[in-house]
């Protein structure tokens, strides 16, 4: 479980960096290509001074034309970045809150399935009252956290301008389907990983999610054109490595722990490292009561997950 936290964090700290990039230029979705472009130089340079690396990436190639791997299997990526896409398009329509909720119910609702189905590397893993009630609660923990911090100023993107005639019932859809596609993403990876190791599912990851993003970025050029000046701060092009780092740990521990628990644990990381940043780095309304009570029961939701069935207190 605590890597699964540490993924979480990661996730905030780089939702941090990412968020300030993207005010700054104006753009998310700029933001977002930047963060997993960067993210896919590191992994391009490693793999070209690693044999080990390369291996890995022959490894997935060989699987998928031998059929043990399925093309579409190579597509996790997409979902990232149809998420963070989602992110710059709906946030500043139907707010974070609502945002989160809808990302959190999809992601958790799906985890359910994938883990039921057998779609990750860990196989089937059957729904127990127990694990639908964990994610329940996971689910109402991050609602208060999101109300709790729903006084939050936003800065307005371009890239939310391209549907900015869709009603906001239409657009909580968005949110809740990158969600679902979350935890799609992870195992999916997770299955590449298991062919070719943690690097290369992650090195696959990011060259999917470039694509698309620039797709989506391409529309939003066409709009508002170039940038016209790019902030010359080092940290605000550190989020793509920070990525590197965390879906590489998804990857290798989905395997262990299953899509659902992966999914509740990162939830947990991220409010927990959200906490720590609005204490150290307040922006908006800082820390509140409400998201300190949404990461308590976050934690015990995780833990309710965990149980193994047939645990008894007690037993060794």
């Amino acid at each position: 479980m605590g890597c699964g936290l540490c993924i979480g964090a990661g996730v905030a700290v780089q939702g941090r960096v990412n968020g300030a990039l993207g005010e700054r230029l104006q753009d998310g979705i700029a933001a977002a290509v930047i963060s997993f472009g960067s993210g896919l130089v590191v992994l391009g340079v490693a793999f070209v001074l690693s044999g080990r690396l390369r291996a890995g990436v022959r490894a997935v190639w060989r699987a998928v034309a031998s059929g043990g791997l399925r093309w579409w299997q190579l597509l996790g990526g997409l979902c990232g970045a149809f998420f963070v896409a989602c992110q710059g398009l709906t946030v500043a329509v139907i707010g974070v809150t609502a945002f989160t909720v809808a990302v959190v119910a999809g992601q958790l609702t799906s985890s359910l399935v994938v883990d039921r189905l057998g779609l990750g590397p860990s196989g089937r893993t059957p729904v127990t009252l127990l694990r639908t009630a964990s994610a329940a609660l996971a689910l109402a923990a991050v609602g208060i956290s999101a109300v709790g911090g729903s006084g939050a100023e936003h800065t307005a993107s371009a890239a939310g301008d391209l549907l900015g005639g869709v009603p906001a019932a239409v657009l909580i859809v968005l949110p809740a389907v990158s969600g679902i596609g979350l935890a799609w993403q992870q195992a999916m990876n997770g299955q590449i990983g298991v062919v070719g190791g943690p690097y290369s599912a992650t090195l696959v990851n990011f060259a999917t999610g470039v694509a698309g993003l620039l797709v989506v970025e391409s529309l939003v050029l066409a709009r508002i054109g170039w940038p016209d000046r790019f902030p010359t701060e080092p940290w605000l092009y550190l989020g793509g490595v920070i990525g590197v780092f965390f879906i590489a740990l998804a990857v290798a521990v989905v395997r262990w722990i299953g899509v659902l628990l992966l999914g509740l644990t990162s939830v947990a990381g991220q409010l927990l490292a959200a906490l720590v940043l609005d204490i150290v780095l307040p922006t908006g309304s800082g820390l509140s009561f409400a998201a300190v009570v949404g990461c308590l029961l976050t934690l015990v939701a995780v833990v309710a997950a965990a149980r193994r069935p047939g645990t008894v207190q007690g037993s060794q």
